[in-house]
This record gives structure tokens, sequence and C-alpha cells, in this order.
């Protein structure tokens, strides 16, 4: 990676399970300088123990910005604070890394995007998975199936705890279909080079911890221009069945391919952070057949046992997010990908308390 004489000095804005993850990443690499940590509670001095260092600490964002005046925001809060710390940022002449979703509403995150563009600042927004090596072999090895395609793929998380409660306040602004939805959307998108035509959702509330007209259970479904259709489904919480929590499956008429995660996709794991984005394997399937109808090709495992870890792949982002910077890369189909992926999850939202298919422009 090129070298500066002049590390970016970027403020860390949040400093729970991602923001700690992404100060890891600024804190070893050299052409980043930590400049503070802002968070609200105690995590910011936990991170701080963590990391070994004495980094300034914050409580309040607004104040943090006036007294350090970075070179970048990195933003990992509640989503419901995204758009306005994000377009304060760029307005006071930051670029922004952002961690999904981009806002808690489309029109929010096109607000985002637009400032981005006007003021010429770099805008990351942290879909993980387009930095996962073995995520992208999975694009790869579905490109090969032939279309239409069938997409089956869900993230259900039995949670208690600290896990538990951090569900319970993403879900005072957003459901799991759109806070997690919008990676296996994206991932979909992906796959299909397709424009999605409609969507129907359903979602369940199986608690009463979490405000009333919300959902902690949902199912979506989307078909696409080329007739491809894809799934995903998503719960949180302590009576959320982990049985079948790791599913990310795709076939065409050509065969399929399957995520193999025998050890991430086991019992326990289901809030496991480490767990979410672990591949492991490849199972490749080929749908030839000879002339007696056999198959005609045993399927293939593709070993993927030496991916990167959780932070690892925390620390692609940034590195990422450094060349976005250095080499003034355009980011306007990136941006434009986040609000696309957010419109449709939240088309879903809406299939969900209407009980009808939404159809998208």
């Amino acid at each position: 990676m090129t070298q500066i004489s002049k590390p970016v000095r970027i403020l860390v804005v949040g400093c729970g399970n991602m923001g700690s993850s992404h100060a890891l990443a600024y804190h070893q690499l050299p052409e980043f300088e930590i400049v503070g940590l802002v968070s609200g509670g105690k995590s910011k001095e936990i991170l701080n123990n963590k990391l070994g260092a004495t980094y300034p600490l914050y409580d309040d964002y607004y104040q943090a910005m006036g007294l350090t005046k970075p070179d970048a925001v990195s933003i990992s809060t509640y989503p419901d604070t995204h758009e306005a710390y994000a377009v304060h940022a760029i307005e006071q002449g930051c670029h922004v890394f952002v961690e999904k979703p981009l806002a808690d509403t489309v029109e929010g995150a096109q607000r985002v995007v637009d400032a981005a563009t006007k003021h010429n600042k770099k805008l990351v927004i942290g879909y993980i998975l387009r930095h996962h090596p073995s995520w992208e072999r999975f694009i790869a090895e579905s490109h090969k199936l032939g279309k239409p395609l069938v997409m089956r793929m869900n993230l259900n998380q039995q949670s208690e705890g600290a896990m538990w409660t951090l569900h319970r306040n993403l879900m005072k602004s957003l459901s799991p279909i759109v806070d997690c939805g919008v990676h296996y959307i994206d991932v979909m998108c992906q796959m299909t080079r397709s424009k999605p035509k409609q969507v129907y959702a359903i979602g369940a509330r199986l608690t009463e911890e979490i405000p009333a007209g919300n959902y902690n259970y949902g199912n979506l479904q989307i078909r696409f221009e080329d007739g491809s259709v894809g799934w995903y489904e998503a719960g949180w919480g302590p009576m959320v069945s982990e049985t079948a929590f790791f599913i990310k499956d795709v076939f065409g008429p050509n065969g399929s391919v399957s995520i193999v995660a025998k050890d991430a996709g086991g019992s326990g794991k289901s809030d496991s952070i480490e767990a979410h984005t672990k591949t492991e394997s490849l199972l490749v399937h080929s749908g030839e057949l000879t002339k007696d109808e056999k198959f005609a090709k045993e399927d293939e495992w593709i070993d993927l046992t030496d991916e990167p870890d959780h932070n690892g792949l925390c620390k692609r982002e940034q590195e990422y997010f450094l060349k976005a910077i250095q080499e003034d890369i355009n980011l306007q189909d990136h941006m434009m990908d986040a609000v696309n992926s957010l419109r449709i999850a939240f088309a879903c939202d809406e299939s969900v308390r209407t009980g009808q298919v939404v159809f998208l422009d």
C-alpha cells in the first residue's frame, strides 16, 4: 500500500462490537491516527484498555468533532444517528466510513450520498461481505450457474445478555430484515446482476420487549427482472431457534453452490459476530446428467479455511477506505448500491406491515 507522510486523523464514533473492530484496524494501520473515541457509555474506556492505548475519550459526538477536527470519521453507532452524524462530518470537511445501514430511511441515505457528492468527500458503507474473499468466490461461482437463480439465505440469532440488549436497542429504529437484510440483498443483486421487480415479506412480534408495531422475526422474498428469486430470513431474541440459522445457498439451471460452515454453523454460534461471515467451505454441485440420467460429475469441495477472521475483514474494509482517500477512487456505484439495497429492504418492511406485495420502480 502506498505510504503517506501524514496519517489520516480519524475520530471513532461508537465503540461496541463493530466500532471496536474498526478501531483495532486504525490502531494497527500506521496510515491512520486515532484522535478520539466517542461513546455514551463505558465502551470507550473498555476499548482503550483493549487497545493498550490512551486515546482521548468523549461522550458527545459534536463536541468531539469540534475539539479534534479530524480528517475522517468512523461511525458505528445505532442506525438512527447515522444520517445526522455522517452529514455533519462531511459538511465539516471529513471523509466518512459508516456502518450499514447507511441511514434509517431511504431518503436519509440519499441525503448522505448527496452531501458526499456535493462536498467531494469519500463515503464508504460497511458492507463487510464485499471485502470477504470467500463471499467474493461464492458470488463468482454463482455466475456459472445460468439463469434464473434461486437464492436462499438466512441469519437467525438466538441472543441473550448483552447481544439481546443490542438487538432490542436496534429494533427501536429498524427491523432485523432491514438491519441485516441489506447485506444479503446486496449479495443477491451481485449474483443476478438484474433489477429487483417486486418483494413480499412476513414478520412476527414474539416479545413485548420491543416497540409495538415492530417485529423480531422477518422473512422476505424478492423477484428479479431476469426471473431469479431470492429468499432471506432473520430473527433475533432468546426464543429464536438456531437449528438452521446458517443457510447460504444458490442454485440455477447448471447446478448449485452452497456455503458449508461446519463449525461456524454449529450449535451456540448463532449470536456470534465472528460466525456470521464465516464460510469455511463451498460445496459446488453440477446439475449435468449422463445419458442414463445419473450425475455426470462429482460434487466439488472448495476449501476456504484460511479465510480472514472478523477483525481481519474489518481491517480490509479500512484499507479500502484508506485507498479510496489516497487514490481518489470514484465511489458513486458503491454509494448507490448501498441506497438501492436499503430501498429494497424498506420495501420488504412495508410489505410486512401492509401484507401486500410491493412493486419496485
